[in-house]
């Protein structure tokens, strides 16, 4: 039965804190926070509902540090925000209809492959590369699939965002960063409406851990902005595996069942 006591507010305090400075540089917040609901006893669904409320701030809070130092126009973002919000919308409430099976069992090795791109790719870095495909038709092709999947399961959205920015939009690695943090807001928006509408959020841990993660995200995106590639290379690649192999040691991951481990 979970108890709203002071220790326990403290526990997913302190978690969306660390979410929020890791998600605000390379993604994969939620593999934090969502656990760390769970082992307070919050359940499942519950867990998914407040996540995306106290996403919110910490998306939010990255994207307006990063805006302040000019590396991003929020103005300009805000159609791809709203694609990415859509395609949430959709995957959220169509998240009981799909098998999350194959999601799941397929999801450590993108991972693992994201994060090998950016571990072994040499010229990586903070400059602009020639872009492949259009914003208008970036916005219309990648942001709402990848929305999509936030919102039927989410895990690595930002690390996908990131790949998406960097090899396909050719922006250097603060930009792609710098980017990624308002479609998360969006995508975070459509899932958490759907969420809201169904009654499984709760507000008053959602609210405090929104706290956690607003502050969190402040340290990080500054860390990020000081640091650039240097940084944000070798902790997407490190989050990345770390999110990959906490996937795999669930003993009701797929593969693991297939395996019969």
């Amino acid at each position: 039965m979970f108890e709203l006591t002071l220790y326990t507010l403290s526990f997913l305090f302190i978690a969306a804190f660390i979410a929020g400075f890791i998600d605000s540089i390379a993604g994969g917040g939620g593999l934090i926070t969502v656990p760390a609901m769970l082992i307070a006893g919050i359940p499942p669904l519950q867990a998914l509902g407040t996540n995306k409320l106290q996403s919110l701030f910490g998306s939010a809070s990255a994207s307006i540090a990063y805006a302040r130092k000019g590396h991003v126009r929020l103005s300009e973002q805000v159609p791809m925000a709203v694609m990415s919000a859509l395609g949430a919308a959709g995957g959220a409430i169509l998240a009981t209809m799909i098998p999350g099976d194959a999601l799941e069992a397929v999801l450590p090795f993108l991972l693992v492959a994201i994060a090998l791109y950016f571990a072994v790719k040499p010229n990586l870095h903070d400059d602009d590369r020639h872009r492949r495909i259009t914003p208008f038709l970036f916005g219309l092709s990648f942001v709402p699939v990848i929305g999509f999947y936030d919102g039927v399961f989410g895990p690595g959205t930002g690390s996908f965002f990131m790949l998406s920015f960097v090899t396909m939009a050719g922006f250097g690695v603060l930009k792609a960063t710098a980017h990624t943090k308002f479609l998360n807001f969006g995508s975070n928006f459509g899932a958490f409406t759907v969420f809201v509408l169904n009654g499984v959020v709760l507000w008053k841990v959602g609210l405090i851990m929104g706290f956690g993660q607003f502050l969190g995200a402040q340290v990080g995106s500054r860390l990020a902005m000081r640091s650039g590639a240097r940084i944000i290379k070798p902790l997407l690649v490190i989050t990345c595996v770390a999110l990959a192999l906490k996937l795999l040691s669930d003993p009701a991951h797929p593969i693991r069942i297939w395996l019969g481990l």
